[in-house]
């Protein structure tokens, strides 16, 4: 219908865990948005959310897009891929009939939008068919060096971010060609994790960090980590620049 007001989409990027670090631009998009979407667990409301909820206006209207399957089969098998191709696709059509209707719709994203997030799925569907803006978040790998004081790269070294759910074979394959790695989704992935990096001799500087900037997270070095347990919101930071200077004694 012509003169019809058309919706805006915004990928809000809430940063990693610790609710000081959301931009004010992010609190800003939250404050004025007509519709708040977020993706959660079934019978959860999500990190994302909680990181926001001091910026929640009462009576906010709220879409909660709920994963159909999480962590209960593979990844790689035929049901996940169409179970979460038909929740995306479906997820897109909600948020479609609010910026159909004139409303602006932020949907938040922890850490980045646009890295390793469940936004950018909706993002390619939505973006090319009305007005869209990303705002950045500060990444769950960069929370988590600055959170353990850990500097990873400098000068004309490497930083690889790798995937958890690699083999072990091409995880081992990836660390060999690179001076420092953020490796993510750890989860039930850091047995296979641990054995790459001592394949490739780079175990004993490796640092874990679950649940980065939360206020229930922990940190310590992964050779002196006892177990191979780790919740989803884990990361394994290997560092660069082996010649750092050294504390005066």
């Amino acid at each position: 219908m012509a003169g019809q007001k058309t919706g805006r989409l915004i990928g809000v990027g809430t940063g990693p865990g610790d609710p000081e670090l959301l931009t004010v631009k992010a609190v800003r998009a939250i404050e004025q948005a007509d519709v708040l979407a977020y993706f959660a667990k079934r019978g959860t409301t999500g990190n994302a959310r909680a990181i926001v909820k001091a910026h929640i206006r009462d009576g906010m209207e709220e879409l909660p897009l709920h994963y159909p399957v999480t962590t209960e089969i593979e990844k790689d098998d035929d049901s996940y891929k169409s179970q979460i191709l038909g929740f995306y696709e479906a997820s897109a059509d909600k948020v479609a009939e609010h910026l159909s209707a004139g409303k602006t719709v932020a949907i938040l994203s922890e850490g980045d939008p646009l890295f390793y997030g469940s936004y950018m799925h909706l993002h390619v569907r939505l973006a090319p068919r009305f007005p869209a803006e990303v705002i950045a978040g500060v990444t769950a790998m960069s929370g988590c060096w600055s959170q353990v004081g850990l500097p990873l790269v400098q000068g004309d070294e490497i930083l690889t971010v790798l995937p958890g759910t690699l083999s072990e074979m091409e995880l081992a394959r990836r660390l060999a060609d690179t001076d420092a790695a953020v490796i993510m989704k750890v989860g039930r992935n850091l047995g296979k994790i641990r054995r790459a990096l001592n394949t490739t001799g780079k175990l004993d500087t490796a640092v874990y960090v679950e649940r980065g900037t939360m206020q229930n997270t922990a940190s310590a070095l992964l050779a002196e980590k006892p177990d191979d347990e780790a919740p989803y919101f884990a990361i394994v930071l290997v560092p660069g620049w082996p010649d750092r200077p050294e504390a005066a004694s």
